[in-house]
């Protein structure tokens, strides 16, 4: 008897299908029922059938992106998107991406403006520099200006600084890409001054610093400060360049600054110029912020290359707005930052609002964590977590699948509440209380 296959029209119109994206519905029903139908000794329900379509279903939903609880309390996490736009940047910035600007247009003069002016000139406010330049991330950042001033060029560095970052991204590649050559100096724990100093040479051009990101060097070990690179640069009539990876603006909570130097003291050292990322520290959206002396960013709008990474009126319009609740004060608009700032008494309360509110078993613990996305390596600052009883393992997988992304500490899974935002508790709580459990 021949198998009875459900119509796809049909299918798609299902109660439960009703919130799905029907184009992909559509695609999904049409491929498993023509498997089954090659399959002629196939028998099989059309209950079964529709569990089918519904479990690739999921699967397309989940390459969707959606919204997670951010609950491991990694608050720059990578892997989950980094550092959130705050609903009150996002509002603001709605009438300039929704209609026509003056994002390269002088309105003085009629005629092409300098899309990059206005962010500079906040630049310059907040920080005393000469001049900025925005690229689509910290990597297009190095390449563009290892490009510009060292192709076919030395470029000096030091080994204990050729780091690798997430996604298997290597300095040493990053440069050869960009045409200039590499000239280690040093040990992978020590580097002198004087190392960098005997390699120069008459064809080099740049030396470069690179922060340590995602790990550092204990023991014994040394390093150049930026301040030395960049008065043997001048020095010998070379460019210093700093990749600093993840800036900070203001002085840290918790003492977290205390082996780092915010990005006014760094720009303070002398260097000729600097880059790192909008979306970790500074905590804004995804970008390169390049910044230092005016002549050297000209040069930098002068490559062609600027063209393929420039970035487009929304990360500008976002960045902008960052920056001028930077100079506002209005720090509580930049979400990852005022995460950080948060005491643990704060946490606490979050914590103890949603274990009441739960069906769970839990316990209020105190913990660490870490910043997350290279910045400030190894250094963990105090949180507040909501520990569960029973199976961690189990309860992680359960969590997740509800979009709530939490993580395993001393055999207990628990949901560390310096990355949860306080306008996420009562979805939070609703999501617990639909896992089942057991």
């Amino acid at each position: 008897m021949a198998m009875k296959l459900p119509k796809i029209d049909k299918i798609v119109n299902l109660k439960q299908f009703e919130n799905g994206f029907k184009p992909a519905l559509l695609e999904i029903a049409k491929k498993v029922i023509n498997k089954l139908r090659e399959d002629k000794n196939s028998e099989i329900k059309e209950n079964e059938i529709i569990d089918l379509i519904a479990k690739d279903y999921a699967k397309f939903e989940n390459l969707c992106t959606k919204n997670l609880i951010n609950a491991t309390g990694v608050v720059v996490h990578t892997n989950l998107g980094r550092s959130p736009i705050s609903k009150e940047i996002i509002e603001k910035i709605t009438p300039l991406i929704s209609s026509y600007s003056n994002l390269e247009y002088d309105i003085d003069g009629g005629k092409r403006g300098d899309r990059y002016g206005f962010t500079s000139y906040l630049f310059k406010l907040m920080l005393g520099c000469q001049d900025a330049l925005i690229v689509n991330n910290n990597a297009a950042a190095v390449f563009l200006v290892l490009n510009t001033y060292a192709k076919d060029k030395e470029v000096i560095v030091s080994r204990g600084e050729l780091v690798e970052i997430g996604g298997s991204f290597r300095i040493p590649e990053v440069m050869a890409s960009s045409g200039c050559l590499l000239k280690e100096v040093g040990t992978t724990n020590k580097t002198r001054l004087s190392d960098y100093e005997n390699a120069i040479n008459e064809n080099t051009n740049v030396i470069l610093k690179v922060h340590k990101s995602n790990y550092d060097i204990v023991g014994f070990s040394g390093e150049t400060s930026i301040e030395d690179i960049s008065n043997l640069a001048k020095k010998s009539n070379l460019i210093s360049y700093y990749d600093l990876g993840s800036a900070y603006v203001n002085e840290l909570p918790f003492n977290l600054g205390k082996d780092e130097k915010s990005l006014k003291k760094v720009l303070q050292s002398g260097v000729d110029l600097v880059s790192f990322s909008g979306d970790k520290l500074f905590g804004s959206t995804q970008c390169g912020i390049i910044l230092g002396k005016k002549e050297l960013i000209d040069k930098l709008k002068q490559n062609q290359l600027l063209r393929m990474l420039r970035v487009d009126k929304i990360t500008l319009s976002i960045l902008n707005e960052t920056i001028k609740a930077y100079l506002n004060k209005e720090y509580k608009l930049i979400k990852p930052l005022n995460q950080i700032y948060k005491n643990v008494n704060e946490l606490e309360i979050l914590a103890k609002n949603v274990a009441k509110n739960i069906k769970f078993k839990t316990q209020i613990k105190s913990t660490k964590t870490f910043i997350g996305g290279g910045s400030l390596p190894n250094t963990p600052y105090p949180s507040i977590a909501l520990a569960f009883l029973g199976n961690a393992n189990t309860l992680e997988q359960e969590f997740r699948q509800k979009g709530i992304i939490g993580r395993i500490e001393e055999g207990k899974f628990i949901l560390d509440f310096r990355s949860i935002y306080e306008d996420e508790i009562p979805n939070l709580i609703n999501k617990i209380n639909e896992v089942n459990g057991e």
